[in-house]
């Protein structure tokens, strides 16, 4: 089995940003979680990188209460008023 280190890394970085959302900026687990769905949309040519179905189903309920969210703000990042 050939494991290229850039896969390796990846995934690495993704658990750790996954497993610790308390520390982690929510941005970045926003972003981290996008990843892991577009990931989960390939097709998967190896079977260790595809994400488990937990954790995708946890990255869609965390894109989901961001889509919520921002639907909600009246600002931008900026504090510029959106309307």
């Amino acid at each position: 089995m050939v494991v290229r280190p850039g896969i390796v890394l990846t995934i690495a970085a993704l658990a750790i940003a996954i497993s610790s959302p308390a520390r982690a900026d929510p941005r970045d687990v926003l972003r981290v979680c996008q990843a892991v769905i577009n990931r989960a949309a390939q097709p998967a040519r190896d079977a260790a990188a595809r994400p488990d179905e937990a954790e995708v189903a946890r990255c869609r309920q965390v894109i989901r209460d961001w889509t919520l969210r921002d639907s909600r703000m009246s600002v931008d990042e900026d504090g510029r008023p959106l309307r």
